[in-house]
């Protein structure tokens, strides 16, 4: 059997053998039940592709568990780089639950024919809210409230006056759909957002009204700087002391993108010091973080463990753009949001696909 080809369409793979999934064990159970709730895997069954969850969580994944594998679900960090790609002969797709994909080497998932995928429209709202939430409760001093309230210490809540919100300025880093969709969540608040990206240009940025300003101009201007960059060789330790020399001593920052973003051992000396009035953080370098960091410790910071924007309809939606791909994937189609467009050129995804035709004719 053959599937003619045009833009919608990959090289057929349909076949009698089932498409076969496997969930990445890190945020899954072996029943398919997850650390995000429910996954909605039953529409894979209902679609007649077959799934199972890894038995361990290792990096790299043994190469034994992805023999005969078309897809992998990826819930968490696991790397998928030639270690992994030169074990996986069937592998055509990798499935990325949410946007970040610091983890997935494309130019070996190129070069090995296997389609990489993400859910950035998905993940965008819920994104955007993680990091308007840290905001706020970093400029009205929440936990402290909170504290001084389960201690029956009103006494001391003159000293926890919150920040100004109404003209204030907040920067995004990294300055792409989540900075959008922050910057308009912001606007009835009357804060004043300027932005940051690496071609210094957004589509929206006219739209909403927001300069997009070199990095040293927007952390000296800024009164709470979010970070939403993606995790690259040039972004690591993007903030770092000399970065955070650059802001306001009464300024905050906030991290909703990755942990290894910011220079942590610069941050907590900063934090100490009062170099920065404060810090809002739902990722880290490390994850989880040791015990005894400091940063546990700190008045001034608000932390989440990587899971903010983990909400029922964030749940909903990244797992249906998930699936998605991978349905359409199994189907013979090509897959939305595909961060290596060029793979479907390539002589190894075409033979992929031919040998599991053939194999199953």
């Amino acid at each position: 059997m053959s599937m003619a080809t045009n833009e919608r369409t990959t090289p057929a793979i349909t076949a009698r053998r089932p498409f076969t999934v496997a969930v990445t064990a890190d945020a899954a159970r072996p029943d398919g039940s997850s650390i995000h709730g429910d996954l909605g895997l039953r529409r894979l069954t209902d679609g007649g592709v077959d799934w199972h969850v890894l038995p361990s969580y290792t990096d790299p994944i043994p190469p034994a568990d992805l023999a005969r594998v078309d897809a992998v679900l990826s819930l968490g960090h696991i790397a998928f780089d030639s270690r992994t790609l030169d074990h996986a002969p069937d592998l055509k797709l990798v499935a990325r639950f949410g946007a970040g994909f610091d983890t997935i080497d494309l130019a070996a998932c190129t070069r090995a024919g296997v389609v990489v995928t993400n859910t950035p429209d998905a993940i965008r709202r819920p994104l955007a809210v993680a990091g308007l939430t840290l905001l706020l409760a970093l400029s009205h001093k929440l936990l402290a409230k909170d504290r001084l309230t389960r201690t029956s210490n009103w006494g001391a809540r003159e000293h926890y006056r919150g920040a100004p919100l109404v003209g204030q300025t907040v920067g995004i880093v990294g300055f792409g759909s989540v900075g959008a969709e922050l910057a308009r969540l912001l606007a009835p608040l009357g804060m004043k957002v300027v932005g940051n990206n690496r071609s210094g240009r957004h589509p929206e940025a006219g739209e909403l009204g927001l300069e997009l300003l070199g990095l040293e101009e927007l952390l000296e201007r800024s009164d709470y700087v979010v970070l939403c960059a993606a995790l690259t060789h040039e972004t690591e330790k993007l903030i770092d002391a000399a970065a955070l020399a650059r802001m306001k001593p009464t300024a905050y920052l906030i991290n909703i993108g990755r942990g290894r973003l910011v220079d942590t051992d610069a941050l907590r000396q900063a934090l100490q010091a009062g170099g920065i009035a404060g810090a809002g953080l739902d990722v880290f370098e490390p994850e989880p973080l040791e015990p005894d960091d400091l940063l546990l410790t700190l008045d001034n910071v608000v932390l989440s463990p990587h899971s903010l924007c983990w909400t029922e309809d964030f749940t909903r939606d990244v797992s249906a753009a998930a699936l998605g791909s991978i349905l359409a994937m199994a189907a013979g189609e090509k897959p939305g949001n595909v961060l290596n467009p060029e793979v479907f050129e390539t002589p190894a995804f075409a033979a992929k696909a031919a040998h599991r035709e053939e194999a199953h004719k």
